[in-house]
Parts: C-alpha cells; sequence; structure tokens
C-alpha cells in the first residue's frame, strides 16, 4: 500500500471516529433538552456514522470544501455544556461565521456561541405562541399520509414537550387481528422502507406501543361521538388524513367531540377554509382558526418557488403540469370510478387528470390569481412526482441567474426547509423518495428563452408533504423553536 492509500484511509478512520463520538452528544442536545441539530439544514438526528460523514461532505455545495470534523465536534463539546431553550442549531453555519471571524480577531469557541446563541439560553429566549392548546395530536386515520405523519411525530418526540401523538382514529376492520395488521402496516413500508424504531402492541388496552409512545387505536365511523377526554386526551389537534371531509361542515364535526380544540385538513379545504402552506403563507394562521388545511403536495411544491420567482422577476402568466405517481383512489385495474380517466388501470397507463393547484397556488398567493393554470398526468410510479412550471416572466434573466437564485434560497433563506436544490445530469424520481422538502429543484433542467422559463421541481408527495403538515402542526400548536444562528 502506498504512502497517499494509507493517508487517505487514516483519514477516513478519523473521520469515522470523530462521526462515532458525535452521536452520544447530538442524541443528548435532543432527548434531554429538545435542541435539534443540523449541518447547512439536513437533520442529524438519529444518524449513523455514514451519514454523519455524508453531512460533512455536503458542505461543499454551500461553502465549497468538506466540513471540519474537528470543529464540528468541539462545537458540540461546548454546546452540551450550556444551559439552553429547546432551539434548532445549524453546526454547518456556525462553523462557517466561526472560522471567518476567528480568521479575522482571535475568539474562543466558547466565547463564539456565548454570543452567537445568546437567544437560545433559557434565562433570555421568548416564544411566540399562537396558542396553548394542542400539544396532543390525533390522527384521524391512518392512510399513506396517516402512517408517515405517525412516523414523524414519533421521530419527534424529542424531550417530550413538543407535539405528542396521543391517538389514531379508524374503521374497524374485518380481520380479528386488526391492531397487529395497524402496527405491520406503520412497521413496513413497500416505498419508505422499515421503520426506525419497536413497535409492540398492548392488546389489553388497545394501543400501539411506538419507541416508547403510547398510541391509542380508536374505532369509530362518527367523529361527533368520541369522548377523547376518557383517553386523557386534552384541548387535541386532530389531523384529518382522510379526504372525506374539505368544508368546514364537514370538518365540523371533529369539534364537536370531547378533547378536541382545532382540526387540520391534509387536503385542500373547500369555502373559506384556508389553504396554508408553511413558509409562505402560515402567517395568516391566527388564534381564532378552529379549522385549517394543509393544502396539497403539488401546491406545497410550487408555491414556495413560485413565490421566489415572481418576487424577484415578475410572473406575467404560467402553466403549471404535474407528472404525478398514482394515488389510493386510483385503480388497479380497470373498473368503475366517478372520475373521468381515473377508472383506467393505475399501474398500466398514463393518465390525464385535473389537478386544482394552480387555483390553489393562487390562494397562497394572491398576486398570482388569474395568471396559471394546471393540469396533471397520473404515471406508474407509486410515489416522488414531477412540477414543471411553464412561466412568462415580467424581466429576462438568464438560465444563470434563476439556478443562482434558488440555489441560494435553498441554502440561506427562510425557505430552505421548503426548497432543496440539485445539479446533477444523472437524477431520477426514485433519488427523491424519502425527501423532507415540499420541492427539489432540479438546475440542470432549467430553460430559458427570454421572458419564457422552464423549471422542473421533484417532490416525495408522501413524504415531504407529511413533513410540511407537521411543520404546520407545530405552528398551530404554538411550537415554533428559534433557530441558530440567526444570520446564516
Amino acid at each position: 500500500m502506498s504512502d497517499s492509500d494509507i493517508e487517505t484511509l487514516v483519514d477516513w478512520k478519523t473521520k469515522e471516529a470523530t462521526a462515532e463520538a458525535m452521536i452520544p452528544l447530538i442524541g443528548r442536545l435532543y432527548r434531554e433538552s429538545n435542541i435539534v441539530t443540523s449541518i447547512f439544514g439536513q437533520p442529524i438526528i438519529n444518524r449513523s456514522v455514514i451519514d454523519l460523514i455524508k453531512a460533512h461532505r455536503f458542505a461543499r455545495q454551500v461553502i465549497e470544501h468538506e466540513l471540519s470534523f474537528t470543529l464540528t465536534k468541539s462545537l458540540l463539546d461546548e454546546i452540551v455544556n450550556l444551559q439552553l431553550a429547546p432551539c434548532r442549531i445549524d453546526l454547518g453555519h456556525l462553523s462557517r461565521q466561526y472560522q471567518e471571524q476567528s480568521a479575522a480577531s482571535a475568539i474562543s469557541i466558547k466565547d463564539f456561541l456565548q454570543e452567537k446563541l445568546a437567544g437560545a439560553f433559557k434565562s433570555h429566549q421568548k416564544q411566540t405562541h399562537i396558542s396553548e392548546d394542542c400539544k396532543d395530536v390525533v390522527l384521524y386515520g391512518f392512510g399513506r399520509i396517516g402512517r408517515l405523519l405517525a412516523r414523524i411525530l414519533v421521530e419527534k418526540t424529542g424531550g417530550g414537550d413538543g407535539l405528542r401523538l396521543k391517538a389514531i382514529v379508524v374503521r374497524k376492520g374485518k380481520a380479528p387481528n386488526d391492531l397487529e395488521k395497524r402496527a405491520s402496516l406503520l412497521r413496513r413500508d413497500s416505498v419508505h422502507g422499515s421503520f426506525q424504531g419497536t413497535i409492540s402492541i398492548d392488546e389489553e388496552r388497545n394501543q400501539l406501543i411506538v419507541n416508547g409512545n403510547r398510541i391509542q387505536i380508536i374505532y369509530s365511523n362518527d367523529p361527533t361521538t368520541i369522548d377523547y377526554t376518557q383517553y386523557g386526551i386534552e384541548k387535541a389537534l386532530v389531523i384529518d388524513n382522510t379526504g372525506v371531509w374539505r368544508d368546514e361542515a364537514g370538518l365540523s364535526q371533529h369539534l364537536k367531540a370531547n378533547g378536541v380544540s382545532r382540526v387540520l385538513l391534509t387536503a385542500p379545504g373547500k369555502g373559506a377554509i384556508k389553504n396554508i402552506v408553511f413558509g409562505v403563507n402560515d402567517s395568516i394562521v391566527n388564534q381564532d382558526d378552529r379549522i385549517l388545511s394543509a393544502a396539497s403536495c403539488t401546491t406545497n411544491a410550487i408555491v414556495p418557488v413560485l413565490k421566489i420567482v415572481n418576487d424577484a422577476y415578475g410572473v406575467d402568466r404560467g402553466h403549471i403540469e404535474t407528472v404525478h405517481a398514482y394515488t389510493n383512489d386510483q385503480n388497479l385495474i380497470d373498473n368503475y370510478h366517478t372520475g373521468y380517466r381515473r377508472g383506467r388501470s393505475a399501474p398500466l397507463n398514463m393518465v390525464i387528470t385535473e389537478t386544482g393547484a394552480a387555483k390553489a397556488a393562487a390562494k397562497a398567493l394572491p398576486e398570482l390569481a388569474g395568471k396559471l393554470t394546471g393540469n396533471a398526468i397520473r404515471v406508474p410510479i407509486p410515489n416522488v412526482s414531477l412540477a414543471i412550471l411553464n412561466l412568462t416572466l415580467t424581466a429576462e434573466p438568464s438560465k444563470k441567474d434563476i439556478n443562482y437564485l434558488l440555489r441560494s434560497m435553498a441554502l440561506h433563506s427562510p425557505l430552505r426547509k421548503q426548497i432543496d436544490f440539485v445539479s446533477s445530469p444523472e437524477v431520477v424520481s426514485s433519488d427523491f423518495v424519502g425527501s423532507r422538502r415540499a420541492a427539489i429543484f432540479d438546475a440542470e433542467s432549467t430553460i430559458v428563452n427570454g421572458k419564457s422559463a422552464v423549471l422542473y421541481l421533484w417532490y416525495d408527495n408522501e413524504f415531504g408533504y407529511s413533513a410540511q403538515v407537521v411543520r404546520l402542526a407545530q405552528k398551530i400548536a404554538g411550537i415554533e423553536y428559534p433557530v441558530f444562528p440567526e444570520n446564516t
């Protein structure tokens, strides 16, 4: 083995050892203080050694070189000894700022953190609450979105002072081992893989015990007849993921049940119900709102990018074409369906169908009202969709301008949780399974010709959307943690 081979291997082993030493520190911050750490927006809680190494490599897209493992470890060593309130800390941005500051003037890591995390100390931190209610969460329905919401909510249990998944409401199945089947569907998923944790069943109490969280399974066909208080559930947020009711009259049934405070719909709401795309128009959520909608997966994917492009260059008009994975309401083989074309076999056909995403986008961005049209093509894949934005702009940016703008917003703006950025000629839909961003901008595919721009956005229409729903649920519950460093 040559000297260079040995040097490369030793460097790798050193990274592995450092990453191994970081894991208990990251876990301790999360379990004991509900402090979520990330590296340039990529969460590093419950991640493997290899995941941590890859996160440090990802830094090349932001600062053009790999993040220092030694510096990250030193920052963590100091942070665990600080008396911090629950918050979100981006170690990537902290590392970058420390390197810049220490290069200009000598400063210790301890003094640097005292300055940058000043607002996170328990004696100083202030939080803005929309509501003191709704920390108890009930999932009404347990389909594709419901099960992913359960995974995310359990994962985010942290120190226990955030959202708590207390119950799941379903209709009683025909099988005698219904509870076992519910557990199995949560445990294994053909698209998203196995649940990262343990699931056990308490038959006597009709509960699932998921990573230490007891979750009551309630059987009901009528939301008005449930008394949640008998299960110790108070002032709950009901997340209705059935899609059965989408108007105020139907969803108000949940509010008649004992123990319910608010309702969140995981589909576009009808009538006067506010359709919220978290990160864009969630500022309109207020204390009087009892029923809210998290809009649709496609609306969440396109609205953040539309806002950025419209703010920068102006959108005169546009057409959104969605190439969408098939969904559960389509048929496996040709059969009766109330919708046009949707009765045809989903795994065997591309199916042109309608989408309300363009109209819904205008609800979130009123300045685009009347400027957008939309359509959808359902295609034979089970997950990950593609939105194609064909826009006529007021200005004439270049492809480089648009790509640079969206890269910057994906990395440094308040919308970085909603938008991801990829610049690779090799990516395909399956690369984005499990993405928690509302959309991933594909820079290689951008087409610009004068005022005409065509933008391509990938999105995990299941997991990415579920992550947006949870973000909105946290907002409704008044659980909004400050992010540090404040200036990224």
